[in-house]
């Protein structure tokens, strides 16, 4: 077994003898083993090449139909008391939970190749960065995961050194849904998935450890992992500005990381940190510094476009793996709002019928993140880049002004607690029902909210250069539902004010609510939007206001005894405002 660390090989090998594989291969995250099981998947019929004149080196996947997304009433946070894992998650005795999975475990593997991956969430040797091996049966997972992080034998290395590691073990098995659980043992450091093939199911890397189990270990630990886009802003006189930004999944995350500004912006650049993930810690100067600990895009696939992220199909061009996409005739990867091309062939391989959906709703992209045209420079840096400020946002169709700063640090999380958002197809359940996403980390955060915000709260007497917080909303609508903000690159004039406001250059009026821009304060050089567009985007309605307070007061009160009362004042204060 090529390893010296005893932790490792012990459980490499209690893994095997739980799952019994016809045979264990060790990764080496080497572009020639890549190609070895792309060519022996392609041969198995698993991944359909795609056209290698127009997209060399690219691979469509087909996901089982039952298993498109993430499955959040099958994930489970296994800690040993129930109130540790808060109302927010679904919780098991890790007794329980693991004699529950084991069972299906056992023999899962047989004549199958067990594989091992040794993998790195952040830059390479960063004191920021952690460690993981993931144990899987599925060669998709294995590619995906040299995609998706530093992995094979760079890391191992890290590994044999001593440094921590998370154990993940992962199985299709026979990707029945009534036997698919994703459980997580956040005190074990440890994740367990069976039953899917879906990206934030089976790479264990990505939710399961950068988001769940790390927010935990963040907690312990005096830092940050959050569901946040990282993004340098560079004004023409050469200075760059990191905003980390939350939204839940296919609210436009990955269109803000890789903006393009617009033709009035000239001399402006947007640099991509990340896209999904940012894992924030205070630095020496008292100031928070971010990470994005992938090293790829899991993207959404439906809605990106040349108008809406022209960095983002650039990026998909070579080397990239689709999923659950539409192909056209001459073979290439389909979705809606792609191309004026047509769908010859539907995300299940069938020949394709007009009006049903081409791609599936909730089909993806995986490409390399050196790849994206914008791929900031600093992305590898080990020390992670110094924010300015954070932004929340969700999709709503009315209320939420198209920017807000917060008045303070407690009132920034009180905007992130009380995020609520209409859900999309990223996760199994209808689509378009408003739901309370704090943080936009409701499927994500590894422990109880309550405490979870009790954190964030305490980052204020700790730590004297916090940044500031804002919250956006690109998708208000007119009463005929039409969206009022042109959106995508436009949005540059938004990040543009926040950045003012940080450096002190930017005129806001206090209203019950937060800062608004101050007439004039926006950019709107170059952009025709009527100044009635404008007022409705930042209109402020007392009344409905205070009916999202109450609402947002009566989601926090489920917490009980673990809501943060200094979370609760701040609430108070803003509706006796009102």
């Amino acid at each position: 077994m090529p390893t010296t660390n005893t932790e490792l090989k012990a459980w490499v090998e209690a893994s095997a003898q739980l799952t019994k594989p016809e045979r264990i291969h060790w990764c080496t995250g080497s572009d020639q083993e890549y190609e070895q099981i792309t060519r022996e998947l392609v041969r198995t019929k698993e991944l359909h090449p795609l056209n290698s004149g127009t997209f060399p080196h690219s691979y469509l996947y087909r996901s089982d139909p039952s298993d498109v997304a993430r499955t959040e009433h099958l994930t489970f946070v296994c800690t040993k008391d129930k109130e540790t894992a808060g109302p927010n998650n679904n919780w098991l005795d890790p007794q329980v939970a693991h004699h529950k999975i084991d069972a299906l475990f056992a023999g899962c593997m047989r004549g199958r190749t067990m594989y091992v991956l040794p993998y790195c969430m952040g830059p390479l040797g960063s004191p920021y960065s952690r460690y993981g091996v993931e144990i899987t049966d599925s060669p998709y997972v294995v590619i995906s995961m040299k995609i998706m992080t530093r992995m094979g034998n760079d890391a191992r290395h890290f590994i044999e050194q001593g440094q921590p590691f998370v154990k993940g073990l992962h199985s299709v098995g026979d990707l029945s849904p009534e036997r698919r659980f994703i459980m997580h043992f956040p005190d074990e450091m440890m994740i367990k998935s069976i039953g899917s093939g879906y990206g934030g199911n089976a790479l264990l890397g990505k939710k399961c450890h950068s988001l769940r189990l790390a927010s935990y270990q963040a907690q312990h630990e005096g830092w940050l992992a959050e569901h946040m886009l990282i993004v340098g802003v560079e004004n023409p006189q050469g200075e760059t500005h990191y905003i980390a930004a939350a939204f839940p999944s296919a609210c436009g995350k990955t269109n803000l990381a890789m903006l393009i500004p617009p033709e009035s912006y000239k001399g402006w650049k947007v640099w991509t940190v990340g896209d999904d993930i940012a894992w924030i810690h205070p630095g020496k100067d008292g100031r928070l510094y971010a990470i994005n600990p992938e090293a790829g895009y899991f993207g959404v696939a439906p809605g990106t476009s040349e108008k809406t992220n022209p960095n983002a199909l650039a990026s998909l061009q070579h080397d990239a793996i689709f999923t659950n996409v539409g192909l056209t005739a001459d073979n290439e990867p389909w979705w809606e709002g792609m191309t004026t091309k047509s769908p010859s062939i539907d995300w299940l391989g069938n020949k394709y019928s007009y009006p049903g959906p081409a791609a599936h709703p909730n089909s993806r992209f995986t490409v390399a993140a050196k790849q994206c045209p914008s791929y900031s420079p600093q992305a590898e840096n080990p020390q992670g880049v110094p924010l300015s400020a954070i932004v929340f946002g969700g999709r709503r169709p009315r209320l939420i002004p198209l920017v807000c700063e917060a008045k303070n640090w407690a009132h920034g999380v009180l905007m992130g607690a009380s995020l609520a958002s209409e859900t999309t197809a990223a996760a199994t359940g209808q689509v378009g029902i408003l739901r309370h996403d704090p943080m936009a980390m409701k499927p994500f955060c590894g422990y109880n909210f309550g405490r979870y915000w009790q954190h964030w709260l305490s980052f204020a007497d700790n730590y004297s250069q916090l940044p500031k917080i804002f919250s956006v909303n690109w998708f208000r609508q007119d009463e005929a539902g039409k969206f009022l903000w042109p959106g995508y690159g436009e949005n540059i004039r938004v990040l543009e004010w926040i950045i003012a406001r940080v450096k002190g250059q930017a005129e806001a009026c206090p209203t019950a609510v937060g800062f608004l821009p101050a007439e004039g304060a926006l950019n709107m050089k170059g952009l025709s939007l009527s100044p009635t567009h404008l007022d409705q985007l930042l209109y402020v309605d007392h009344a409905g206001w205070k009916d999202e307070l109450e609402k947002t007061r009566a989601y926090l009160e489920q917490f009980g005894d673990d809501l943060p009362a200094g979370l609760l004042r701040t609430l108070e204060s803003n509706y006796k405002s009102l």
